[in-house]
């Protein structure tokens, strides 16, 4: 039997689209244990229970999948439970969490001949995009790049510090938005105003946080490259990132691609939860909010007999 957690992950932080990723103290957890034989089968309680592919087309499965045939070694007959604690279609990553959690304990299972780098060039194909998975496997913030040669492609991964005592407060509304209903809303090409204004606002990010100067945060988190886009699948947005800084949050953006709205702070985090479910109940949006904070852990072992 191995256990494995994985954590939830918040994606873009606003200007970084598709490229930067935050690991979240909010965790699923796997347990694989083997069987004689027969058909896979695949328990999900917690989120997604009774929603979730509970046989073969399970991401966790798919995922364990991929690395036993990448190995060249048969897939085992198992029984897969999944207690899960990241909500499905709210931008926190939790197809990320599945992938990270069916590669490790594969791997775990195949005696760990892969390293995390490779690990996450399989997350990053099974997914299609590498920021939640980058946080996800490597824990921490990540800033990750594809490169694409004439050789194929290649990811490029560089953890970012986090200022110590910063918090994550979480909103996160019934209403789901997929990611793909949250791309097919953005256009192809940006004005070359948008693009500059995003650039540098990704390298202020990046530079708050590594240099601990927070107070850069609500500025550099300022998007315009996918969030305006998106206020029509979730109008709320906008009333809840003015409450969320007027409470005093540093800084606040959509979590991927939605619908949940993550706000960073250090101090005043009840106040700020409450004044942003608060605003999302004037604006008839119904949905929990939650204190929490980054992890520098990825998925990884907690249990193996």
């Amino acid at each position: 039997m191995v256990r494995v957690k994985a954590p939830a992950t918040t994606a873009n932080l606003g200007p970084g689209y598709d490229c930067l990723g935050l690991a979240l103290d909010v965790w699923n957890t796997i347990e694989v244990e083997l069987l004689d034989g027969g058909d896979p089968v695949v328990e999900v309680t917690g989120e997604g229970a009774g929603e979730l592919a509970t046989g073969r087309d399970n991401l966790v499965y798919r995922s364990m999948e991929f690395l036993f045939q990448d190995a060249g070694q048969e897939m085992p007959a198992l029984r897969i439970r999944c207690e899960n604690a990241i909500p499905l279609a709210r931008g926190m990553g939790s197809s990320a969490a599945a992938i990270a959690a069916g590669l490790v304990a594969a791997n775990a299972m195949c005696s760990e001949d892969y390293t995390a780098n490779d690990l996450l060039e399989m997350a990053a194909t099974i997914e299609g995009h590498p920021d939640n998975v980058a946080a996800a496997v490597m824990g921490g913030m990540q800033l990750v790049i594809m490169n694409e040669t004439e050789d194929g492609k290649r990811l490029y991964t560089v953890p970012v510090n986090v200022p110590p005592e910063l918090h994550a407060v979480v909103f996160v509304p019934d209403v789901r938005i997929s990611t793909e209903d949250a791309r097919a809303v953005l256009p192809e090409t940006v004005s070359m105003a948008d693009a500059v204004h995003n650039m540098g606002r990704v390298g202020l990010l990046v530079a708050g946080m590594a240099t601990n100067h927070p107070e850069y945060l609500a500025i550099a988190t300022q998007d315009r490259l996918h969030q305006p886009y998106r206020q029509p699948l979730f109008p709320a947005m906008k009333v809840i990132f003015k409450a969320a800084l007027d409470a005093g949050a540093l800084g606040v953006f959509l979590s991927g691609s939605g619908s949940t709205v993550l706000a960073l702070t250090k101090g005043r985090e009840m106040t700020v939860a409450y004044e942003m479910a608060e605003a999302a109940r004037q604006a008839s949006v119904e949905g929990n909010v939650s204190v929490t904070q980054p992890t520098v852990r990825g998925a990884h072992v907690v249990g193996q007999d």
